[in-house]
């Protein structure tokens, strides 16, 4: 995966995570869903279900990179 690539979609984690707080697993999938479209970047559904996890498990801040590379 390019740099530029994986720094839109930790951009996109980044701001779901701030926003979506407490919200449920659905919302946040949802929200990155949104985020990946809007910024253009083509995101596999398991790898959003794994970030969308990770969001709800972590509460606070998720490294993308780690996730996906689990």
């Amino acid at each position: 995966m390019s740099d530029e690539k994986m720094e839109a979609i930790q951009a996109v984690v980044d701001r779901v995570t701030s926003w979506q707080d407490g919200a449920t697993e659905d919302t946040v999938e949802s929200e990155l869903r949104d985020g990946f479209g809007e910024a253009g970047v083509d995101v596999p559904d398991e790898d959003v279900r794994k970030l969308a996890d990770a969001i709800q498990d972590e509460h606070g801040a998720v490294s993308a990179q780690q996730v996906l590379s689990a």
